[in-house]
């Protein structure tokens, strides 16, 4: 969606570690921290593929293989804007009725198809209520 609407999407991805999964909120510090050595979304992808096995320990093999400075990673993972990020995070999807992860909102309108159709069609209700043109198909 961001290839084909270039102008006109952007990702904000919010922070919302759930309470019932006891690395969730450690996950969110790390990615946020490998977020200032500019592995945000690196780090991200290899906690959702170890989702099941969360521990210090693959918190740091992650950070290894990604090559991160991890003096600098452990410091930023205890830094307290990092933890008031993530608590303002999910504050903001509590006020927007999150309750569960992933959830994915288009103009703060929560998207329950979560497809490449339900996207795209999501996207062009959207320009179209905007008064915006979709662009044309291959460009």
């Amino acid at each position: 969606m961001l290839e084909k609407y270039p102008k006109d999407v952007k990702v904000v991805f919010k922070n919302f570690p759930l309470s019932s999964h006891r690395y969730a909120l450690k996950a969110a510090a790390a990615a946020m921290a490998a977020e200032r050595q500019g592995k945000f979304w690196e780090f991200h992808d290899r906690l959702f593929e170890n989702y099941n096995r969360l521990n210090d320990q693959t918190i740091g093999q992650i950070a290894s293989a990604l090559n991160l400075d991890l003096v600098e990673f452990e410091k930023s993972m205890r830094d307290p804007a990092i933890e008031e990020k993530i608590r303002q995070d999910v504050y903001d999807g509590r006020q927007a009725g999150v309750n569960s992860t992933p959830s994915v909102f288009i103009n703060g309108r929560r998207l329950r198809n979560r497809s490449l159709e339900g996207f795209q069609e999501a996207i062009e209700k959207e320009l179209q209520r905007l008064g915006k043109k979709a662009p044309e198909p291959n460009s």
